[in-house]
């Protein structure tokens, strides 16, 4: 007779255990201490074997049953349950420890500390908005081709095709790492390396001398704060990059040198960086260090003074002086860039103030400071330049021996 519920809840302990059936060779076992434990009879290889189930009440009968079931299928096909369990169970706390949020985690953490902040901040931002929340709980070697699509799929479709191939490319790094301890065995973001079509790269535009010299003349006038004027007049006459800028940390500038040591950090490519500082630029350096000199940031936010200007803040000015989809902030390097070479600047004194870094292995190991008479004697007469196109006065005279 099967067991109930009720039979199960009123069964009393005795001074010796003993059993009360259900059938197909679940039994309920009541303990003399009290507790009472679903247990199951089957066969493997003709022997008799007995997989414990759980705790009556807190496995119900209808649970106690279905278990059973389990039990007995899985027998029938010749596999030991209790080993089978212990596969399941083993398999799941692999999935806990090896997941691909936890690993996705550990290559993060380790890949941070060469990484500027904002790129980590961009990684950062993919692996919990777009990656974890997609198949962070999968096991690592569960993850497929087809989750990594409809990942890359969904940033598409929302019109951001170049974080979607960067997503590819950082899941792509973390089977590398899953792979290097021994965690992963494929990469599911390999097959998908063109499933999505990279946008034509829009290179800065550099303006001709004629609209640097409006931009120039309308920063006093239309560029907004003070602050936000003297950031675009430095970014105008430095080359460096804005977030290379607006990061500025006054401990970083060399008064007595004339100079700006930018750390390696802050840096794109992650060396060291010397800016030599024009005459023009050390003055408005003077101005902004008597309104924001107290602090350590040199270009703070508005909000907060102990964290720098929005990324934002540049190009939201620039939309308003009437430059909407014609410049940028970035767009003053390419505009130095270009009018610098066809001034005659040497090429590698240009791309070193430009902190590119140079192609060739051995060229690239030299100090940080390379070039930096010929970047100085470059930059004062950039600066000169600038002030000349705004004062509609001659080209001032390249030094002869710093011409290609």
């Amino acid at each position: 007779m099967a067991i109930s519920d009720t039979k199960a809840r009123k069964a009393q302990p005795g001074e010796k255990p003993y059993r009360i059936p259900d059938g197909e060779g679940l039994y309920l076992d009541v303990r003399p201490s009290g507790k009472k434990i679903w247990r199951v009879r089957y066969f493997i290889d003709g022997k008799e074997r007995t997989f414990t189930v759980g705790q009556y009440p807190t496995v119900t009968l209808a649970q106690a049953r279905a278990d059973r079931d389990w039990v007995k299928a899985t027998a029938s096909r010749g596999s030991d349950p209790v080993e089978a369990y212990k596969a399941q169970k083993a398999a799941e706390r692999s999935a806990a420890t090896d997941s691909f949020a936890t690993i996705a985690t550990e290559w993060y953490e380790k890949q941070v500390p060469h990484w500027t902040p904002n790129y980590a901040n961009q990684v950062k931002k993919g692996l919990h908005e777009e990656m974890i929340p997609a198949f962070g709980h999968k096991h690592v070697s569960q993850v497929t081709a087809a989750d990594v699509l409809k990942v890359m799929r969904d940033i598409e479709e929302r019109g951001a095709p170049t974080v979607a191939i960067l997503v590819r490319q950082w899941i792509g790094a973390i089977y590398q790492y899953a792979a290097s301890t021994l965690r992963a065995e494929h990469d599911p973001s390999a097959p998908l390396r063109r499933a999505v079509k990279r946008p034509p790269i829009r290179h800065a535009q550099a303006l001709t001398p004629e609209q640097l010299r409006t931009l120039a003349m309308s920063i006093p006038t239309k560029g907004g704060y003070r602050l936000t004027q003297i950031a675009m007049e430095v970014l105008m006459r430095t080359m460096l990059r804005t977030g290379e800028m607006r990061q500025g940390r006054w401990e970083e500038i060399h008064w007595m040198r004339a100079e700006w040591h930018i750390p390696a950090d802050k840096m794109k490519r992650r060396r060291p960086h010397v800016v030599p500082l024009p005459q023009q630029v050390v003055v408005l350096l003077q101005e902004l260090h008597g309104y924001t000199g107290n602090g350590e940031v040199m270009f703070p936010g508005l909000r907060d003074p102990r964290t720098p200007m929005a990324k934002t803040t540049v190009n939201d000015r620039l939309r308003g002086m009437g430059w909407a989809g014609l410049f940028t902030g970035h767009g003053f390097r390419a505009t130095a860039s270009t009018l610098l070479n066809q001034h005659g600047w040497r090429g590698d004194v240009i791309e070193r103030q430009l902190a590119h870094t140079p192609g060739d292995k051995v060229r690239a190991s030299y100090n940080h400071a390379d070039y930096l008479d010929e970047r100085r004697l470059m930059l004062q007469w950039w600066s000169d330049y600038i002030d000349a196109l705004k004062l509609e006065q001659a080209v001032p005279p390249v030094p002869g021996r710093m011409s290609a």
